[in-house]
Parts: structure tokens; sequence; C-alpha cells
């Protein structure tokens, strides 16, 4: 498998609409979906949708962690479920029609007991690929080094380590293994450095990065401004193409899963860009928690996502 990804929090996103959200009322919602969500899942879901295979590795358990293993299996996601005691976690986003804004509850998901931990260590070691993507949260009960020590089995077995995630699971892993590529968005970049940080202050800090070889690539993406990317050959930034927007939800996921896909095509570094910002912009068109589309609506302004 040239790809695996790796989701130590996973979830069953709910997606729902109401007319108006209030407290004390019951808010009747409609339009349910229920989507296999965390962030190595959603780049997996993505791989698999512009045509690419890739696994993902996630510990679940209880009826919802059933519920997530069907639901990729459904979604046709080769996976490696690592079994854990606790029930994996329940996300719920209601998009309120009268206002057009989009509430999201997001609960914190299991503790893993150090067993469970070490179990999903032992399913990196397992796996075979030349791309490993670790995408989103640490769990409670992971210690916050744990994507540091996936990365070092990952480079152990000469692997391509991509790491998308927050807080301590991207300030340790960075400071303690290189990576080859890490994707941080803007806010992340900040709460790494310390400060808000403009164009060029964001441009200075991922060139730092890569120039105290903390990763290979640094992919800053900024939402509707687009993203940047550098490398030791230079600095990228690209704007995001102009679309009406319905859910920021797996933007960022989506560009992780269409850049490594162009990577591990061979793709060069300014074709794979392109083809992650526009994937990322598919996804902003979808609501809810669905993710972006090989092909969308004529009436909508991208209207195919293909490798350029």
């Amino acid at each position: 498998m040239a790809i695996v990804t790796m989701s130590l929090n996973p979830t069953i996103d709910v997606a729902s609409e109401a007319d108006l959200v209030r407290p004390t009322h019951k808010v009747r919602t409609s339009n349910e979906t229920y989507d296999p969500g965390g962030g190595g899942v959603n780049v997996a879901r993505v791989i698999h949708e512009l045509g690419g295979e890739a696994e993902v590795i996630c510990p679940a358990g209880g009826f919802s962690g059933n519920l997530l293993d069907e639901l990729l299996g459904q979604a046709g996601i080769r996976r490696t479920i690592v079994p854990i005691r606790g029930n994996t976690r329940i996300s719920f986003t209601v998009y309120e029609r009268k206002s057009g804004l989009e509430y999201r509850f997001i609960p914190n998901g299991p503790r893993l007991s150090p067993e469970e931990v070490e179990a999903c260590l032992e399913a990196v070691r397992e796996c075979n690929c030349e791309y490993f993507v670790a995408s989103g949260s640490v769990p409670l009960g992971a210690p916050t080094g744990i994507l540091a020590q996936i990365a070092e089995i990952v480079r152990e077995k000469n692997g391509k380590f991509v790491l998308d995630s927050s807080g301590a699971g991207l300030s340790v892993t960075l400071e303690r293994v290189p990576v080859y590529m890490v994707k941080p968005s803007i806010g992340e970049l900040e709460a790494l450095q310390g400060r808000r940080l403009d164009d060029e202050s964001a441009r200075d800090a991922a060139v730092s990065l890569v120039e105290r070889g903390r990763a290979e690539i640094v992919a800053v993406t900024m939402g509707a401004s687009g993203a940047m990317v550098a490398t030791k050959a230079g600095v990228i930034r690209m704007a995001s193409p102009r679309v009406t927007a319905r859910s920021a939800v797996g933007a960022g996921d989506t560009f992780v899963g269409a850049m490594t896909l162009a990577l591990s095509q061979g793709r060069t570094i300014a074709d794979a860009l392109t083809y992650a910002v526009a994937a990322g912009a598919a996804t902003a068109l979808t609501g809810g928690t669905r993710l972006c589309l090989a092909a969308v609506p004529e009436t909508e302004r991208i209207e195919r996502i293909s490798p350029p």
C-alpha cells in the first residue's frame, strides 16, 4: 500500500439542519447524514474519492466503533481496526438555516489504556507504505509524544511521514523528529510560533522550519485565502478559487489527502499544491461533513477535480 493514514481519535460525524438553534427548546433537525470521520479517516476518504488507494489505521470500540467500521466498509476504505474498550466518539454538526451559521459539537473521545496505545503503535510497525499520514487529535490517555513515536517508526521503515495535528501533537513531534511534510493551518502555525502572523511572517516561519530541518515540505493552509508551501527550493503562494462555501468541515483533511496523493504520483510541488487547493475548495462546496467530489455539478465554479 503506497499510502497509509492514521486517525488516533476517529469519530462518527453526524450532520443535520435546523431552522433555528436555541437553548432549552427541542431543536428539530432534518437531512441527517452519517459519515466516518477524524483526520486520518477523512484523508483516506479523499484519496479514495480522487482515485487513489489508502488504508486507514484507527482504534475503535463499542457500538459506535462497529458503526465506524461499517461506514468505512460502505465507503470502500481499507482499514485496520485496533479494538478498544471505550466507545468511539460521535460528533454532531448542525446547520442553522435562518442564520446560515454552522454549529459543531466535538467530544473528547474515549481514553486509551497503555495497552491500547501500544496496540496502535504495533499496527504501525506492521504496516508497509511509502507515505504515512498521521492526521487529527491525540486521544486521552495517549502520551503527548505518541505522534513522534509513530514518526520514528515510519522513518525506520524508510517511509515518508506526513503530519497534520495541533497543539502538542504538532509541537512535540516537530521538536523530536524531522518529518517529510507538515500541514499546519495558519492558526496552528501561529500557536506554534506564539504570535499572530501576517503573510510575510507566516512565510518566514514556514521557511524556518525547512531551514532547521524539521520538515522537507511545510504546507500552510489559510482558508479562503489559499495556501503556501515552503521547501528548500523556495516558497509557492497560491490563492483559493472563489466559491460559495457551504461548510469548512474537512477542508484541511482534504488538502492533505489530495497533496499526498499527488506527491505519491510523482507530481511536482506546484502541481500538488494546485490539486490540494482545488480539492479543499471543492470540499467547501459540500454541506455538512461531506468531503470533495471528483466531479461536482456544472453550476458550481469548480467543475472537476483532477490532477493538473
